[in-house]
């Protein structure tokens, strides 16, 4: 089976005050959780999804899916006190629900601009690889520095990505390895990628473009309106 883990368990601190954690904003007078689970609602290919939720927003989470007919998701879960445990907590969700060697997908739910064929090269790479980190070359240059911020190390821009979403395993990889860093006593985990690396295990790379943007601060909002609204015009352009 090919399952989707979509995040929407954030409070979205860095967009300032706001009524509604960023998840629940709107795009195009959609919100943009919704946009993001369309994408998977509607590719042939996902089996189910699991949504991590913020515990008091449940309900209105349970509340847009029915307005918006979203009938792929099964359960809806609490998010932990950091974004590695909220990601565990639809990883277990998961692996309660569906066999061990199901693929996962994990993305979160601020990032609306994926598409089919996005998702559809996650599951194949995982399917060769055990893994899928969608990724997109850096338009500027990485510099990595020591303690004391001076520059130890500048890789070649050929050489540097940035990781973006969904980021793919098998369920059973990144379930046992969550269970092992929790044993090790890490709790906070940048992303699932990080998270991997750092038990050894292997990380393969897919592409994805640059609309593929996490909406994080207000700024994001309009630059995602932007890009809805390009879209938009594409796709009217193709059916004329």
């Amino acid at each position: 089976m090919n399952i989707a883990v979509i995040f929407a368990g954030g409070t979205g601190k860095r967009m300032g005050q706001t009524e509604k954690p960023k998840q629940f904003m709107e795009i195009a007078g959609k919100p943009i959780i919704i946009h993001t689970l369309e994408i998977f609602e509607n590719n042939s290919n996902i089996d189910a999804i699991v949504v991590v939720s913020l515990v008091d927003w449940i309900k209105y989470t349970q509340e847009l899916l029915q307005k918006y007919n979203i009938q792929k998701v099964e359960k809806i879960v609490p998010g932990g006190s950091t974004g590695q445990m909220s990601i565990f907590s639809g990883i277990k969700a998961a692996k309660e629900l569906y066999p061990e060697d199901s693929i996962v997908l994990i993305n979160d739910g601020v990032r609306p601009f994926i598409d089919d064929k996005l998702i559809n090269s996650n599951i194949e790479n995982v399917k060769k690889n055990r893994s899928a980190i969608s990724c997109v070359y850096s338009t500027e240059t990485f510099v990595l520095v020591n303690e004391n911020k001076d520059i130890e190390q500048i890789p070649k821009r050929i050489n540097s990505l940035v990781a973006k979403a969904p980021q793919s395993f098998i369920l059973k990889d990144i379930y046992d390895v969550h269970i092992k860093a929790q044993s090790d006593g890490i709790y906070d985990s940048i992303d699932s990628c990080t998270l991997m690396n750092s038990y050894n295990m292997p990380l393969s790379v897919v592409m994805t473009d640059y609309d593929n943007i996490k909406i994080t601060t207000m700024k994001d909002i309009s630059l995602a309106e932007s890009i809805h609204l390009r879209r938009t015009l594409g796709k009217e352009k193709e059916n004329v």
